[in-house]
């Protein structure tokens, strides 16, 4: 205990030297913004240029042919990149203040779509034109002390994604000062677990210095520090001549980092001349291993498991790109209240606040990369940038993100047109090197859609985690011709739906399309290249050699609104488990009641206030964990029935499917394996529209002028029934310690925008953010709906 004080008390003293040396500052306010060159607006950072609209077909409009939707001709494609304005250019201006003392400076940006030159005092400082990766610019040439020009010119070329990309300096951007030219590498930190023995864990702690003086002796001490403040073991030693550090450490009662257990430790750096302190860093990592193998799958920790992950775009539905903690924090949660455990970061490098996120709640990732290498899926992609640019964006990538312990593994590409050719196999080989040079501790993968063309070209014999995008049915007949001896689902199911719409009948089908434009919540419904979360499950449980999946995709995202590529309006896709506003929709509850063992699952689909369908059949299903259920209309038996292993819609769902409606109440009655009554679940005809509800997800958020409140508002009848075709124009109004920041209903043929304070319920519900201001207090949402003249409003304490 005395040592363990005496080792506090040094490194406090030291930490408290060095902190006067370096400083970092995030330029979030008071930039300035424009799209001509004339007219500037007041902007905080992140910021997305684009997401206020309007939304029109013009924006983008592609006429092509897309080869990974099996088109044979090129035909219009409206809404393929989200019918929002974000191709051409902008320009952020501000300034920021170099201290008197400070010797070095780099300003790090974690993305700016796209194209970024970044000006200091009128000077060329850096550039970086890939949208999705962070950079660095050092500006220690170009600044001066006091107030410094900082101007990022940023241009977005059309045809350059296959999705909504957002525009704009979309990610935070930091200024890092430190007193000396020699200083610690903003990205040089790397901490590793070698080794768990027991309770004991053997840690490999790395750093890099640069602006070394010679002659000078230069030392770096790291303190490992537990969430208790605890330091649990210490280093001290010389800094070799090529500025580098590296020693092991061992770290007794290890806490292991996992989905269920996020333990998080730092690493406190603080660097030495000559006996002085001169700078310091801290670096959150966590103590875990993993492995993949053909006898024991993927192992994290030694314990084997199948990933229950998902795949997500960018974009954070009405916010745009524009990254935000709390609205992060809201996506992970939900996932893992489903039972997900991992994510992907599809298709693009992911943003360091995402990573943070996935760290503290447990959350594996597969961060990947590139949509595209040197052969094009459209005609301005990273095509353009590849010779120069991707040995550049992956070293960035990596040493960026490397010490983030939810990351598992690394993917360099999504169905590269290329990975049936010998150029292909070659140019994943160079991808795989790089990644084990910069991180020898993660495996590498890369998702694929052409499973023969992979295995004759070499492809996937030179991966370390053969992925197949979709293609249940090669599973089983290539897995015998994979050296690896395991497969993962790296792209799976491609399920559509909208919520609370039902289609009839509820045959499977794929590539349906109906006049309104959406999808059937009966989650029978795909794409000519994919499937339904049942035949992933079947591969899933009956093979030991799968080692799980990422499905397409958890949430909503703006663009690619296939089946209805050539349907307007459509501007975001139907893939979501949640719907673009983060509103679950029944396949949330299939999922949840697969994947979360923690909790009991019983829900019934679709709502029960048909007018008109009296007398028609209307199926009921039950998504359930448990093996058997009775169901029961207005009291009347519908049939006991049990899940059944032997067929494809019944191994998991229990279907009533010759039900006929009549208004009243449906209920179901759930069995556990021994046949004892375990749950019940209850839904009714809704009647008349009586009231709105508000339903906040917190009640008190953060006076940071960055943290979210999210209210749900529900057109309900007097006993609370959701009504669940209520369209009703609302209008919203916020007063006090906030204001409005968007609002959305999940409908994917909705042209209302996002940052209007109005907007069409969509089948009974929308979702309104609320952001904070810098003031506490209390903020107020009022909601109208003139069509039924209803009012409610609700508290939100902003602390």
């Amino acid at each position: 205990m005395k040592k363990q004080l005496t080792l506090a008390i040094m490194a406090a003293a030291a930490l408290s030297s060095a902190a006067q040396a370096t400083r970092d500052v995030y330029l979030n306010d008071n930039w300035q913004f424009t799209r001509d060159g004339k007219a500037w607006e007041t902007v905080s950072v992140p910021h997305d240029w684009a997401i206020s609209g309007p939304f029109d077909k013009k924006w983008d409009l592609q006429i092509v042919q897309i080869k990974e939707n099996g088109e044979e001709t090129a035909t219009e494609h409206s809404g393929r990149s989200g019918s929002l304005p974000w191709i051409g250019e902008g320009t952020y201006k501000c300034k920021f203040k170099i201290e008197k003392n400070c010797k070095h400076a780099e300003l790090i940006f974690d993305g700016a779509m796209a194209d970024a030159h970044v000006y200091v005092n009128g000077k060329l400082a850096g550039q970086w034109p890939y949208g999705y990766n962070a950079f660095r610019v050092d500006v220690t040439p170009y600044m001066k002390r006091g107030d410094n020009d900082l101007v990022v010119k940023l241009n977005n070329l059309e045809e350059s994604n296959r999705w909504y990309p957002g525009a704009g300096i979309y990610r935070p951007v930091k200024l890092h000062m430190t007193e000396e030219a020699a200083s610690l590498d903003t990205w040089g930190a790397f901490i590793t677990t070698e080794s768990i023995n027991g309770k004991n864990a053997t840690i490999d702690v790395k750093h890099q210095m640069v602006g070394c003086e010679k002659g000078k002796n230069y030392t770096l001490a790291v303190n490992l520090v537990d969430d208790r403040g605890s330091v649990v073991a210490s280093s001290k030693s010389n800094v070799d001549g090529a500025g580098a550090f590296h020693d092991v450490l061992t770290v007794t009662n290890a806490q292991l980092w996992s989905p269920e257990t996020p333990e998080l430790y730092k690493a406190v750096f603080t660097l030495n001349r000559d006996g002085k302190a001169i700078d310091k860093q801290e670096v959150k990592f966590g103590i875990r291993t993993t492995s993949f193998s053909k006898e024991h799958g993927f192992q994290l920790n030694g314990v084997s498991r199948k990933f229950k992950g998902v795949c997500l775009h960018h974009d954070l539905g009405p916010l745009g790109a524009a990254v935000n903690k709390a609205a992060l924090i809201r996506q992970i949660k939900a996932l893992k209240e489903m039972g997900a455990d991992a994510i992907r970061t599809s298709h693009n490098m992911p943003s360091t606040l995402q990573m943070e996120v996935c760290d503290s709640l447990g959350m594996m990732v597969m961060a990947e990369s590139f949509d595209a290498w040197r052969d094009p899926k459209v005609k301005n992609g990273y095509n353009r940038l590849w010779d120069e640019w991707w040995e550049k964006d992956i070293t960035n990538l990596v040493l960026n993100h490397r010490n983030h312990p939810c990351i598992v593994m690394w993917s360099v590409g999504n169905e590269i047109p290329e990975q049936w050719k010998a150029e292909g196999a070659e140019r994943y080989k160079h991808l795989i090197a790089l990644c084990h040079k910069l991180d020898p501790t993660r495996k590498v993968t890369c998702g694929s859609d052409q499973p023969d063309g992979i295995i004759n070209s070499g492809f996937a014999m030179i991966a370390d985690i053969p992925g197949y995008n979709y293609r249940t049915p090669k599973y089983e007949e290539t897995i015998n011709r994979l050296p690896q001896g395991f497969l993962l689902g790296s792209e799976t199911a491609s399920t559509v739906s909208s919520r609370g719409v039902y289609k009839f009948p509820d045959e499977p089908a794929w590539n349906r399309e109906y006049p309104d434009g959406q999808c059937s919540g009966y989650d029978t419904e795909y794409c000519w290249w994919s499937n339904l979360p049942d035949d992933d499950w079947r591969l899933q449980d009956d093979f030991t050699w799968t080692i799980g999946e990422f499905v397409w995709t958890g949430y909503d995202y703006l663009g690619e609104p296939t089946p209805y590529d050539k349907y307007w309006p459509s501007r975001s896709s139907y893939f979501g488990i949640l719907d673009l506003a983060g509103l679950p929709k029944d396949r949330y509850y299939l999922y949840q009641s697969h994947w979360n063992k923690k909790q009991h699952t019983i829900h019934l689909l679709p709502h029960w206030t048909w007018p008109g369908r009296e007398g028609q059949v209307t199926p009921v299903y039950c998504y359930t964990d448990y093996p058997s259920a009775e169901l029961f209309v207005n009291g009347k038996s519908q049939g006991r029935i049990s899940k059944n292993k032997d067929s494809r819609l019944d191994r998991y769902r229990l279907r009533w499917r010759d039900v006929k409606y009549e208004p009243g109440e449906v209920k179901v009655v759930v069995y556990d394996e021994n046949g004892k009554r375990a749950g019940e679940k209850i839904m009714k005809t809704a009647g008349k529209p009586a009231k709105l509800m508000l339903s906040p997800e917190n009640t008190t958020i953060k006076a940071d002028g960055n943290d979210l409140a999210y209210v749900t508002v529900s057109l309900v009848d007097k006993n609370g029934t959701l009504c669940p075709d209520a369209d009703d124009q609302l209008t919203f109004e916020v007063k006090g310690a906030g204001k409005f920041k968007a609002v959305c209903n999940g409908d994917a043929t909705s042209l209302e925008v996002f940052t209007e304070p109005t907007m069409k319920l969509f089948h009974g519900q929308l979702v309104v953010v609320l952001q904070s201001n810098k003031k506490k207090g209390d903020i107020t949402l009022t909601v109208k709906d003139k069509k039924g003249g209803h009012k409610a409003s609700v508290k939100i304490a902003s602390k």
